[in-house]
C-alpha cells in the first residue's frame, strides 16, 4: 500500500514511521521530489538522519488517531457502509474539536 499512498502524495516532505523504512521506498520518495522524514528501523546498522521538527508532527497525528479510537463505534467499525462510517468520523472529529475549544 505504501506505493499507492505515495502515488497520491504531494508536498515538500513525506513523514512516516519506521514501518516505511526501506531504501527502495526512500528512493521513490526522493523521485517524487520530496524529502523522506522516516524513522529508521532498529535493525539498520546505522540510523539515518531525519528532520526532528517535522518528525514531531507525526506524533501529533498519532495522538489524534488515538483520540479518535476512544470512540468505540469508530474503533470497532460498527457502521459497515463507508458513508455512515465517515459520518461517525466527522462527528467524532467535531466532538474532539469542541473539547479543545
Amino acid at each position: 500500500m505504501a506505493d499507492e499512498l505515495l502515488a497520491h502524495a504531494h508536498g515538500k516532505a513525506l513523514i512516516a514511521d519506521s514501518g516505511y523504512d526501506s531504501n527502495r521506498f526512500r528512493q521513490a520518495v526522493r523521485g517524487k521530489g520530496m524529502k523522506p522524514v522516516i524513522g529508521s528501523k532498529p535493525e539498520r546498522p546505522r540510523k539515518l538522519p531525519k528532520i526532528r521538527k517535522l518528525y514531531e508532527k507525526r506524533y501529533l497525528v498519532e495522538c489524534f488517531f488515538h483520540q479518535l479510537k476512544r470512540f468505540r463505534a469508530i474503533a470497532t467499525r460498527y457502521e459497515k457502509t463507508a458513508r455512515n462510517y465517515l459520518a461517525l468520523v466527522h462527528l467524532a472529529c467535531a466532538w474532539l474539536w469542541l473539547e479543545e475549544n
